[in-house]
């Protein structure tokens, strides 16, 4: 299965990368970028758009990964006090019952 995973995998990177290629090479309009404050000089239009494309999902991975590493932090903290729960619980069940009511 994790073998068929890979290969699928790859094939998608594998067509993406092929449908860029294609996008770059159909659009060789040259095209300046302007920021508000600052201009670029002008580069082909497919640049900019796999730029920004590339970009952007860059910037989704980053932001997923600090949810990710917030959520694990969270999950260890209660694996935490759950095996202080647990541990607890196991001393009490091995206590004496004359022990326990004092």
């Amino acid at each position: 299965m994790k073998i068929l995973r890979k290969i699928i995998t790859v094939l998608i990177v594998l067509a993406t990368l092929a449908v860029g290629m294609l996008f770059a090479l159909q659009n060789k309009t040259m095209v300046p970028l302007d920021l508000l404050v600052y201009s670029l000089e002008p580069r082909s239009i497919a640049l900019w758009v796999l730029s920004a494309f590339a970009i952007g999902g860059l910037l989704g991975m980053l932001a997923c990964s600090t949810v990710l590493l917030r959520q694990r932090a969270s999950i260890g903290a209660a694996n935490r006090r759950l095996a202080k729960s647990r541990a607890e619980v196991g001393r009490l069940r091995d206590t004496p019952a004359d022990v326990a009511a004092q």
